[in-house]
């Protein structure tokens, strides 16, 4: 055992080292496979040995759900916002206080991050909290999110005592862009920009719904912190990266104001080329004394400011709108105009999602459109500024480009849609969306191969995917034999998947990977959701009438029940495992609170409900246990007030083995 304990110790320091090297230098010693070969064995050896698991360690990145809402968290030092400049005057006039106070004030210069400002406590190296910043006072406890993301370090090496550091939660240009492209093919409503994705994703009830995102995090700023061997910002920064945590890219120390406008100028004419969204510059006087003497005002802290970039935007000519077919049979225009450069890339496309966006902005081909890049990402189209001579509003088509079939409009809906299932747009979609990683995962049938076996007549279906020979796929351009059997492989593996996913590869319209696992979890059988009305699917925690109204027209339609058929003599899985370990704690409902010695809370979560107990946010008469760690607060008095039962990490843990 003190061999698997060690393994276990030299796994987690090693896993930890390169996620470090990945996540926080950008400087990778190790392939993936490395590193999943490494993962892999520490998921093992703590499945075998459960008593070993700890809150940090890399396997527990994405614990169980959040139930509930966030609890509030009170912050000991406010997050300030910043007054915003829009003109270099602007921030003479700032200079020119700052020099009131102190002639010889120098200051940092740094990128202002477009994201969700958070806090990170750290108690003796360990993560014990985060927060996002809401009001600057109060904000939300989101540290099962916080968790998910890989840059944050659950633990620090040679750490004081306490830390508390203040970041930017962003979404990387490359993550949002493939969230928009998955929500658009999902029939989604596409994210606005990344700092709005950033910040819904973060705020999810489903810590693996954020883990999914690819969130990243900037820290920016020291809040509090026992060590006392800092004077100045820079100096502050320097430290935090010397902890292994992720600092901002880039911050700069300027003696002058000119030295200032220069580095101002520099970051905004970088914009473009960063793989991150920035809105603006900071600029901090850089010694904390001074800070200090200075104070704030009831806003703003008088030691800061915040220069905000102006959105670029330019005129071109809309030549043409094509019409792309989704896989829900959604119509979406997309606007083709003469190429413009904006953020530093060429832009000559942008979507214009619905008839109803068209008509609001009388948007015509011909017209000379005004167009600026969302977030500096996705092109827009923001306005129409003239019309060309002898223009005509424009209509959307009655029928698929496509397949020619008629379109209809649902009435709660903007989006135009094809009537024909077997659509040839929608096929290909599908086909791809089936396979994809979140669905089905087959590796190896990506987008190019999907198109070819469409293409040779080898697939209609997605039932015919699990028909194919070895044969058909090395006789594929670019394929041999090796590249055959390794898909094969994938195509068989995937016979095993749970139900959920196949659930989700149905590509059920409002149905996401979050609705398809609570289906499969509370019917337990495809047969069983099948038959399911649609009172019984809404009754579902989590389920809405007009999801729980797709999945009943879905699974009554006759084609879906030829299509599951297909799928099942195929040798599908239609079934999910049951998640539930034994029944030790079934009628009981227990509420977790405060910082447990070894258990997170979404692990002590999962393990009550894998028991078969209810786990509860909040305290009340119908609460059996109350899971208690330190700095428990209000619950614990709530729980004391009600006379409920208050029982600890140790406790808790030998009631569900014991009982």
């Amino acid at each position: 055992m003190q061999d698997i304990s060690q393994r276990v110790r030299e796994l987690r320091e090693q896993l930890n080292y390169h996620n470090r090297k990945y996540y926080v230098e950008d400087n990778p010693e190790i392939s993936d496979f490395e590193y999943d070969s490494m993962l892999r064995e520490l998921e093992n050896l703590e499945a075998e040995h459960p008593e070993l698991i700890t809150s940090t360690s890399p396997t527990q990145r994405v614990g169980g759900k959040v139930s509930g809402k966030f609890e509030p968290v009170e912050h000991a030092v406010v997050m300030e916002s910043l007054q915003d400049a829009f003109s270099y005057d602007e921030l003479r006039e700032f200079d020119r206080r700052v020099r009131a106070e102190a002639p010889d004030a120098v200051y940092s210069v740094e990128p202002k991050i477009d994201g969700l400002s958070v806090s990170l406590e750290y108690e003796n190296g360990r993560l014990v909290r985060g927060s996002t910043r809401g009001d600057g006072r109060t904000g939300e406890n989101v540290t099962a999110n916080l968790r998910t993301v890989m840059s944050i370090p659950l633990e620090i090496d040679n750490a004081p005592e306490f830390l508390e550091v203040r970041g930017e939660v962003y979404m990387p240009r490359s993550s949002f862009l493939k969230l928009v492209e998955r929500q658009e093919n999902e029939g989604e409503t596409p994210a606005k920009n990344p700092r709005n994705a950033a910040a819904g994703s973060l705020r999810q009830k489903d810590p693996a719904i954020a883990g999914s995102r690819g969130l990243d995090i900037f820290l920016f700023n020291v809040q509090q912190t026992t060590y006392d061997g800092l004077t100045g910002h820079i100096q502050s920064l320097d430290y935090l990266r010397s902890l292994g945590l992720k600092t901002l890219p880039f911050y700069t120390r300027c003696d002058t104001f000119d030295e200032v406008l220069a580095e101002v100028k520099r970051i905004g004419d970088s914009r473009g080329s960063l793989p991150f969204d920035i809105d603006g510059a900071v600029i901090k006087v850089d010694d904390f004394a001074l800070r200090e003497k200075m104070g704030s005002t009831a806003k703003f802290p008088r030691w800061a400011i915040a220069y905000k970039y102006p959105p670029e935007e330019k005129q071109t000519v809309l030549r043409k709108i094509e019409i792309n077919v989704g896989r829900t049979g959604a119509l979406t225009p997309t606007a083709v105009f003469d190429t413009i450069t904006l953020a530093g890339t060429s832009v000559s496309r942008a979507v214009l999602h619905n008839q109803d966006f068209i008509a609001e902005k009388d948007i015509r081909i011909g017209d000379t459109i005004v167009v600026r890049k969302a977030g500096d990402i996705i092109p827009e189209v923001v306005s129409s500024v003239s019309h060309a001579d002898n223009s005509q509003p424009y209509e959307m088509p009655r029928f698929c480009p496509s397949c020619h079939a008629p379109v209809f409009r649902d009435e709660d809906e903007a989006a135009l849609r094809c009537t024909n299932a077997e659509c040839p747009a929608q096929l290909m979609r599908h086909l791809i969306h089936f396979v994809s990683r979140d669905a089905m995962d087959i590796e190896g049938l990506g987008e190019a191969v999907i198109e070819q076996l469409v293409g040779a007549g080898l697939i209609s279906t997605p039932a015919d995917i699990y028909r194919l020979s070895a044969e058909d796929i090395a006789g594929l351009e670019r394929m041999g034999d090796k590249s055959a059997a390794n898909i094969m492989a994938a195509i068989e593996q995937s016979k095993q998947n749970n139900l959920s996913r196949l659930i989700f590869a149905l590509g059920i319209r409002h149905v996401g990977q979050k609705a398809a696992k609570l289906l499969a979890e509370h019917f337990g059988n495809m047969d069983a959701v099948m038959s399911a009305d649609e009172s019984e699917i809404s009754s579902i925690s989590g389920f809405g009438e007009i999801m729980a109204q797709s999945v009943h027209e879905f699974f009554s339609l006759p084609q879906t029940a030829d299509y599951i058929a297909r799928l099942r003599r195929c040798g599908l899985n239609m079934t999910e495992p049951d998640s539930k370990v034994s029944d030790t704690l079934a009628g009981l409902t227990v509420v977790v609170t405060g910082t447990l010695p070894t258990l997170g809370r979404n692990e002590a979560n999962a393990l009550i409900e894998s028991h078969g107990g209810k786990a509860a946010s909040s305290v009340s008469k119908k609460t059996s246990y109350v899971l208690a760690g330190e700095a428990a607060g209000s619950k614990l008095t709530k729980a004391n007030e009600l006379g409920i039962p208050v029982i600890d990490e140790e406790t808790f843990l030998k009631m569900i083995k014991d009982r």
